[in-house]
């Protein structure tokens, strides 16, 4: 075994050429670390334990020659100072993407403020619209909907009395038999005893009074024309309901003086009639209030026409308050997205500009080709074993298992430093 002053006997510094600032030749830099294996085994006797400290030594003065070739660690360094540049550009990229986005957010944050003062102008729109219409631009009277509410509380009582009174006048004109005990001009339970003279006349009694609903409505529509048709249109209506109350009158007195008339051969026409006072009161009853019914109704029809201007103008702007809230959310929808965007490539910049910061340590520091150490080691260790074989004199066996040793040795080595077959260089980062 080798003592600690045959291990001094190693000059590593002796081994290796000088190496200048240029490409040297690879067989000539081969030879020159066979030979340089050959001659530091025979000066150590081929030992292993002093092959790993040489192997070491020669890894040092590789580096050390790798670090003098700057024109080869420009070339080296070359794809990280390129990708450097690429990512630089990628930052500028990311930065004007993201200044896109702050752009957009601010055009919908806008669009946000004008959409929601829209809001406010319509909702006080709406709560000013009935009480300034023209203000808007609604031909609607101011107050049209306390108008027809007030129209249709008159309405009301005014249609059921019609229909009473008519129903009445009907049945004691057309159906019913006078008798002396029952002298009144009006029938109380008209509706119950015309059911019980069969549906025909239970029929008539009914929808007569319709006929009286349905001219006071013709009365409406001619007298909303406001043209000369309509209002002869409208005259004749009147003249026809007047004929029929005069009609239903003089029957029901016709029937009344039946009743009292004193001989056979007396006859009883229109001047009779009109010397009766129930004759007269029939006529008012019905027709005077079934006019007044009949204008009552055109105005609150009027009035409900008056307050479906301002219903729909209301309307319309809820439907308008409703598409701006949905134009609001889509906006903010879309600002998160863009602001989840804009994260992720904050981070997409923040990963380069790391990355930036690790290729400038790469530049910054040395590379050391370890696949091209490898070849050199290699040949380092071939003239190692060389001498072995050729010149150590040991038996066969001691031959083989110190060459076994050897490699053992060597593959340790190239382990510690790092060579792999899936890396071709060795990075020494710069450090601060």
């Amino acid at each position: 075994m080798m003592g600690l002053k045959d291990l001094v006997k190693l000059k590593p510094k002796e081994t290796v050429i000088q190496i200048k600032d240029e490409q040297p030749n690879e067989e000539a830099r081969k030879r020159t670390y066979h030979e340089a294996g050959y001659r530091d085994s025979s000066r150590n006797t081929g030992n292993s334990q002093t092959l790993s400290i040489c192997l070491d030594a020669i890894y040092a003065k590789f580096e050390n020659e790798e670090k003098e070739l700057q024109h080869k660690q420009e070339e080296l360094k070359k794809p990280y100072a390129q990708e450097q540049l690429e990512k630089e550009s990628e930052i500028k990229g990311f930065q004007v993407a993201i200044d896109n986005a702050n752009e957009k957010i601010a055009h919908n944050e806008d669009k946000n403020q004008d959409v929601e003062k829209l809001i406010k102008e319509l909702k006080f729109e709406i709560t000013d619209l009935p009480q300034n219409p023209d203000a808007y631009g609604i031909p609607a009277k101011q107050g049209a909907s306390t108008k027809f509410w007030i129209g249709i509380g008159a309405l009301i009582p005014i249609t059921i009395y019609l229909f009473m009174f008519y129903t009445s006048v009907v049945y004691s004109a057309m159906i019913r038999e006078f008798t002396y005990g029952s002298t009144k001009i009006f029938a109380p339970k008209s509706i119950v005893r015309a059911w019980e003279s069969g549906f025909q006349d239970f029929a008539t009694v009914i929808f007569a009074p319709f006929i009286f609903i349905g001219l006071g409505y013709l009365i409406h529509m001619f007298y909303q024309k406001k043209n000369i048709a309509s209002y002869f249109k409208l005259a004749a209506i009147i003249v026809v309901t007047l004929i029929f109350d005069i009609l239903l009158a003089f029957f029901i007195e016709r029937k009344l003086w039946e009743l009292n008339a004193v001989s056979l051969k007396d006859k009883f026409g229109f001047a009779e009639a009109i010397k009766s006072q129930e004759f007269w009161l029939i006529i008012f009853l019905g027709f005077i209030v079934y006019l007044i019914w009949g204008f009552i109704f055109d105005f609150v029809m009027e009035e409900h026409k008056e307050k479906d201007k301002i219903k729909n103008a209301i309307r319309k702007r809820n439907e308008q308050i409703t598409l701006h809230k949905e134009q609001i959310h889509d906006n903010k929808t879309k600002i998160d997205e863009v602001r989840v965007l804009i994260q992720e490539i904050k981070e997409k910049i923040s990963k380069a500009k790391g990355r930036i910061n690790e290729l400038q340590r790469i530049i910054d520091g040395t590379i050391i080709p370890t696949k091209e150490y490898k070849l050199y080691a290699s040949e380092y260790l071939q003239g190692w074993l060389t001498f072995i074989n050729e010149k150590l004199v040991i038996s066969k066996f001691e031959n083989d298992k110190l060459i076994s040793e050897c490699l053992e040795i060597s593959k340790a080595h190239l382990a510690k430093i790092g060579v792999r077959e899936d890396y071709h260089n060795t990075i020494f980062t710069k450090t601060h």
